[in-house]
C-alpha cells in the first residue's frame, strides 16, 4: 500500500505502508498524517490547503481533530462531497497513469521489494505538467 501527496507546485514522495499492515485512524495520526503534512511543508513551505479522500480512516475523528490542529487550512470531512474519487486528481489521474506505466515496465519485479522500487522510479519520472493539466480540470469536473 502506498500514499502519495501532489499539488499544482510539485509532488511529495511516496510512504509506502509495510505489507499487511492495518491501517487505521491511530496509524494515520501517529505515522502517516505527520509524514504527509511535513511533505507539504516541504514542497509548499509559504501555504497549503490539506485535502484528503473519503478512506474511513481519513474522516475519523482522531484524524479530522490533529489536522485542525496542525494545519491552518484544510478541507473537512463535511466539505468534501463523498464518495466522489472524480473530483481527485490521484484517483482520476495519477494512479491510472502509474497503473499503464506499472503494465508496461521491463524487465517485470521478480520479488516482493521490487514493486515499491518500481512504484517509487515510475513516480520519480511522472511528468508534473501531467499533474497540473489534471488538478486544473478539477472545476470541469466539479
Amino acid at each position: 500500500m502506498v500514499s502519495a501527496g501532489i499539488c499544482f507546485d510539485g509532488k511529495e514522495r511516496l510512504p509506502f505502508i509495510p505489507d499487511k499492515t492495518k491501517v487505521n485512524a491511530k496509524l494515520y495520526v501517529e505515522t502517516l498524517l505527520p509524514e504527509l503534512v511535513q511533505e507539504c511543508r516541504s514542497v509548499l513551505p509559504s501555504r497549503f490547503i490539506f485535502q484528503q479522500d473519503g478512506a474511513p480512516e481519513h474522516m475519523a475523528k482522531l484524524a479530522q481533530d490533529w489536522i485542525a490542529t496542525n494545519c491552518s487550512e484544510f478541507i473537512g470531512k463535511d466539505e468534501w462531497p463523498p464518495n466522489s474519487p472524480d473530483l481527485n486528481p490521484l484517483d482520476y489521474h495519477v494512479w491510472g497513469a502509474m497503473l499503464e506505466c506499472y503494465k508496461s515496465f521491463q524487465p517485470k519485479p521478480e520479488n516482493v521489494d521490487e514493486p515499491n522500487k518500481v512504484l517509487q522510479l515510475i513516480w520519480d519520472q511522472l511528468p508534473h505538467d501531467s499533474i497540473k493539466k489534471a488538478i486544473l480540470s478539477f472545476l470541469e469536473r466539479l
